[in-house]
């Protein structure tokens, strides 16, 4: 099986990469999905895993983010040839306040304006391309509204949140957290996001739209969070907790993952302990 990710050098792409052996389609590779010319190929493979975005919620970023996370995604889309497969990265945060009303986030949870800023709003979009592309063309296709995936920092890139803090404890750097650590989010170790669209390649599924995070089992305060840090590396955080950072929207948030089990078999296999503990000894080694 001939697989492409898209963004492959980046920090989640790198790891989808390798857990494929797939080909990569980024700026780093000399390649953008805003060219045309440079799409022709996506034709040739069987699975494509479309992760490139421009990650900026700035307000200023605005006509980026919606150029390359919308058109960018529609180029791609009309290079999928019949019968491949397609997956897409989209967010949870398509959902901005309305998640707080679920002790776990369904699919059904409200998607309309609320504030989301224009990174949220383009996936959002973007989505109903892939809808449209996927049925018009005659492609099977995947969104998965992704929560908080976490792995390794590969070199050049930069980490998510997780990372982030990992790095903090590592050199001793003070941490500021959102609402003083109480915003609770799931966790999802990105050899199990590899792990999901392998599934949803292997299925029968023609067209399938699911939240994809750690769920329950995974889920944590961003306090606890810390102290789970804490205890995998063996090492103390410093917390600055004169100086928090603003509570976010959502206060909460833990995927429902009722929909991906029954309908792609596929549930999260990295608990937190091994999946945390396995980011301090990479990144000592």
């Amino acid at each position: 099986m001939k697989v492409l990710v898209t963004g492959g050098s980046g920090y989640l792409g790198t790891h989808v990469r390798s857990y494929f052996n797939a080909d990569d389609l980024s700026r780093k590779s000399g390649r953008s999905v805003l060219y045309l010319h440079d799409l022709r190929e996506i034709e040739e493979y069987d699975l494509v895993i479309h992760l490139a975005a421009h990650l900026d919620k700035s307000p200023e970023a605005a006509e980026e983010v919606f150029l390359t996370n919308v058109e960018g995604t529609v180029n791609v889309l009309k290079n999928v040839r019949k019968g491949s497969a397609f997956v897409f990265a989209s967010t949870k945060d398509v959902y901005g306040r309305f998640a707080d009303n679920f002790a776990e986030v369904p699919e059904t949870c409200q998607t309309i304006y609320a504030g989301q800023s224009a990174l949220e709003w383009s996936k959002l979009i973007a989505e109903q391309y892939v809808h449209y592309y996927a049925n018009q063309n005659g492609f099977r296709s995947c969104i998965f509204r992704l929560s908080n995936v976490y792995g390794k920092t590969p070199e050049n890139t930069s980490p998510g949140f997780v990372g982030a803090y990992v790095d903090a404890v590592n050199t001793g750097e003070r941490i500021r957290l959102p609402g003083g650590g109480s915003p609770v989010r799931d966790l999802l170790h990105v050899d199990d996001l590899s792990a999901a669209c392998k599934a949803f390649s292997d299925s029968v599924i023609n067209h399938g739209l699911y939240n994809l995070g750690g769920g329950r089992a995974n889920a944590l305060s961003l306090k606890e969070l810390v102290h789970k840090l804490e205890e995998v590396s063996g090492f103390q955080a410093v917390i600055d907790d004169d100086n928090p950072l603003p509570t976010p929207v959502p206060q909460r948030y833990v995927s429902d993952l009722s929909l991906v089990r029954q309908e792609l078999d596929w549930e999260p296999k990295i608990g937190l302990d091994e999946g945390l503990k396995d980011l301090f000894r990479r990144s000592s080694d």
